[in-house]
């Protein structure tokens, strides 16, 4: 398998190229670096085999200008060559790590300083979480963080130590050392009338760290989390945070963990536990992706209508949609007018003032039939802002489907009603049996009762037309005559 060096050569066409530029370009513009001996400052070498750094002077000579280095799908494996990589690379501010196999610890400090890198992705590398806390020491000024489809099911890093969770017992006694056990068993107890239950396999792993105030964007697609629990957990971690993208995390609901940190305060105090608002890590929060969680009930979108400045949402492919007995339009109305800080819902443009009030309206309307328990305290919020509306007039435009029309054959005059959605030719022929002449041999002149003097007769000459393109009304006239 080539080394970085080996693939940046054969890519750019460095290297055994050099002798032979010194001695064929003559150029009067000396740039600061010779043509072709330094690479561009964004580096892509996807899917090219790597599982190497190379020679270090070569690969500090000529990648000392990269800004962007994208390595994703290559064959590394240990995080001493990911270091010995970006230390030649001082100016690097994003490095894409996306579809290598560094899952392992990280046992190692890098050689220099890597406080110019803000974006870094770790999709698909089953990066364990210890690494995670290990890299967020390293990177002083990160600012986006991508850990997507990295099978995690539980956050194992926080800054507390009470967290919410009951430890579950196990009879293995060989699956951890004394310590370890002595700490499950101190956490056990603490957490003995906790709702939830963690592992004693994952308490061990359970580390507590510092927060990290830089990150503003957090990318954790695809992963197993579903307990909104976990999440908060990575708020304390980033109380800074803006934008948090949980699409395709089966995230059940955002009930928030309980709260028992006041109960060791007094053995004799029996309140219960109280419990902390989901939004309450989330103070920055921005924008938040939560398509194709596994949440079904209306509670959870109240809850998202609490969270202080978030503006943009997406919500879609929800088990509560397929609950839903409305359109998708009924349906954005219905998130619109729940969420009155959101300005932009599931991608569409920007929710403006017009929308927003008439969504307000009509879920008033909504609700004004259903029983007053099942009536969401936003429906009296928005009663008080826009009154109780009267509901909707249901206006059919449809034209009436029956009329009586008179009929006049010669001397004679019959009324009949008749359905205005027939075709002429389907009228004649069910006048062959009141005027006993063939529909072939039958013309027929429309009279509109109120524009019989100005308009005179209309003949029906379409056969395939249908009566009611005539604006035919109830007291209107046809007038028979036999075609000579």
């Amino acid at each position: 398998m080539p080394t970085l060096l080996e693939a940046l050569e054969e890519k750019y066409g460095l290297g055994g190229q050099r002798d032979k530029l010194d001695e064929a370009l003559v150029s009067i513009f000396v740039p600061k670096l010779p043509p072709r001996l330094s690479v561009p400052e964004l580096l892509i070498l996807n899917d090219c085999n790597i599982d190497k750094a190379g020679e270090p002077e070569d690969l500090r000579r000529k990648c000392c200008t990269v800004k962007e280095l994208d390595l994703a799908q290559n064959k590394l494996e240990n995080w001493e060559e990911v270091f010995g990589i970006l230390s030649h690379m001082p100016r690097v501010e994003f490095v894409n790590l996306s579809l290598n196999r560094l899952g392992g610890p990280i046992e190692m400090s890098p050689p220099c300083k890597m406080d110019r890198l803000r974006s870094l992705v770790l999709n698909n590398t089953k990066l364990e979480w210890y690494g995670v806390e290990t890299l967020l020491r390293l990177l002083p000024v990160l600012e986006e963080l991508h850990l997507s489809l990295n099978e995690y099911t539980h956050v194992l890093i926080d800054t507390i130590v009470d967290d919410g969770y009951e430890t579950e017992t196990t009879t293995d006694e060989s699956c951890c050392d004394d310590t370890t056990c002595q700490q499950c068993q101190q956490e056990e107890q603490t957490h003995s009338s906790r709702g939830q239950k963690r592992s004693a396999s994952e308490c061990s792993l359970y580390k507590k760290t510092e927060a990290h105030p830089g990150v503003k964007k957090l990318h954790l697609t695809g992963n197993h989390i579903s307990q909104w629990s976990e999440i908060c957990r990575v708020g304390r971690l980033f109380p800074n945070l803006e934008a948090l993208v949980l699409a395709d995390c089966p995230i059940k609901s955002l009930c928030p963990p309980e709260d028992n940190s006041d109960e060791e305060q007094s053995s004799s105090t029996s309140s219960p536990p109280t419990k902390t608002e989901s939004h309450e890590h989330f103070k920055n929060l921005t924008l938040l992706n939560l398509s194709n969680a596994k949440i079904d009930s209306w509670d959870d979108i109240d809850r998202l209508a609490r969270f202080p400045v978030l503006k943009n949402l997406r919500v879609q492919c929800w088990p509560l949609w397929d609950k839903c007995d409305s359109t998708e339009h009924e349906r954005r109305q219905l998130l619109i007018a729940r969420l009155p800080k959101i300005n932009i819902l599931n991608g569409g443009d920007v929710i403006g003032s017009v929308e927003r009030e008439d969504a307000e309206r009509s879920f008033i309307r909504y609700y004004l039939d259903k029983p007053e328990s099942d009536r969401p305290d936003r429906y009296f919020e928005l009663v008080a802002v826009h009154g109780k509306l009267d509901p909707l007039v249901n206006i059919d435009l449809r034209p009436e489907r029956r009329v009586k029309i008179t009929f006049t054959y010669g001397d004679t005059s019959e009324e009949r009603s008749v359905d205005v959605y027939r075709t002429v030719v389907d009228l004649k022929s069910r006048l062959e049996r009141i005027v006993g002449l063939p529909a072939s041999k039958m013309r027929l002149f429309y009279v509109d009762q109120d524009l019989r003097d100005l308009q005179g007769l209309e003949e029906m000459k379409y056969p395939h037309k249908r009566l009611y393109s005539y604006n035919i009304r109830s007291g209107d006239e046809i007038i028979i005559d036999q075609k000579h």
